[in-house]
């Protein structure tokens, strides 16, 4: 038996966590609410005379922005066609409404609550577990989806960096805004289809450090341990996806595709178009301010918008007008209906309790 003491008595208290821990949420949302609001203040004025550029919202081409909002439903529609296509084959059927509500919810998740999409996933696998999906599957599903659709991600970046480095696409190529992220996105591109072979030496290195670990050092080793398998039967369900030419794999091509039409058309509605190369860049290089701990990412995406359009070129007041229209679209058109469909979740839960629930079984013609 460990004797006990003033030493073990004491070790609580030296354990406790420090200030940053407790409160570390909240100071990241404040330190980069700070820095949203610095650039909005600071820097979008002395760009564009911010005033007079937000006053010319109000005349914006009705017809482009009525577009806009057609193709972000068009966009919309693509996640949840890729929804339905990973999560609906026979084992584990889950049918159209149950995508819609699932998708919307997510989407609306990872709006309001930006850090890289970890709201949607967290609300995404709650939804498929109230369904009756198996932990495994929905680890095995979620993966699956993820890799198809920052598989198209990473593939934008690095096509339409090297071509605009390389001078195949038209437009300015700022080495840091083009070849830079082209790279970056190949590495990550290699470093997930890696895992097809390292991951079992991975996972023996993890369940050799949860060996060698004690407390809850040992614990976060064994989960961890268990994402190279999880990883790899992912991989290789989008790799049969892939092979069997699921039609469902076009979702995540209209997802993304006609979510830069919705910039592109924010453009037209004010003015001349970047290049497709610069819109594609740009908008893929804004989204990384999504990762940003601050209410869907309002901020950060449009700071890293307009700073990317302003470094390849083009008129900042523009783009200003471009990516403040865009936002508003693309945020607020899935949002409502999104916080609809959750609501609708938990009330479908609240009268049918998870654990007794059967997935819903698609209608096959």
């Amino acid at each position: 038996m460990r004797p006990t003491g003033r030493a073990d008595d004491a070790a609580p208290a030296d354990r406790s966590p420090s200030f940053w821990r407790q409160h570390r949420r909240a100071l990241s949302t404040a330190l980069g609410a700070l820095v949203a609001i610095a650039f909005f203040y600071y820097v979008v004025p002395r760009l564009v005379g911010l005033g007079p550029t937000l006053r010319l919202l109000r005349h914006g081409d009705i017809w482009w922005l009525a577009l806009g909002v057609l193709f972000e439903a068009i966009s919309l529609f693509g996640g949840i066609v890729l929804f339905r296509g990973v999560f609906g084959r026979p084992k584990n059927r889950i049918g159209w409404q149950a995508s819609y509500r699932i998708t919307m919810a997510g989407t609306a998740a990872t709006k309001i609550v930006a850090t890289a999409g970890a709201g949607g996933i967290a609300l995404t696998v709650w939804a498929l577990h109230g369904y009756g999906l198996p932990g495994a599957e929905i680890a095995t599903g979620m993966v699956c989806f993820e890799v198809v659709t920052y598989a198209v991600y990473m593939a934008a970046i690095a096509l339409a960096g090297y071509g605009l480095w390389l001078g195949v696409f038209s437009g300015r190529a700022p080495v840091a805004l083009t070849l830079v992220p082209a790279v970056m996105a190949t590495a990550v591109i290699l470093i997930v289809l890696s895992m097809l072979l390292t991951d079992g030496p991975a996972e023996r290195f993890l369940k050799g450090r949860a060996e060698r670990s004690r407390g809850r050092a040992a614990g976060w080793w064994r989960r961890a341990a268990a994402l190279p398998r999880s990883i790899r039967a992912g991989l290789m369900a989008a790799i049969d996806m892939i092979k069997r030419r699921d039609r469902s794999l076009l979702g995540a091509l209209a997802d993304w595709g006609f979510d830069i039409a919705v910039l592109w058309v924010s453009f037209r509605a004010f003015g001349p178009s970047p290049p497709g190369a610069v819109i594609v860049m740009s908008y893929y290089l804004g989204t990384l301010g999504n990762a940003l701990p601050l209410p869907g990412g309002i901020g950060g995406v449009e700071a890293g918008m307009i700073g990317a359009f302003v470094a390849f070129g083009v008129s900042a007041r523009l783009a200003v007008l471009a990516v403040l229209a865009y936002r508003t679209i693309s945020y607020w058109l899935p949002t409502i209906p999104g916080a609809v469909a959750y609501w609708r979740l938990v009330r479908e839960f609240k009268e049918s309790p998870p654990r007794r629930r059967a997935p819903e079984v698609a209608n096959h013609p």
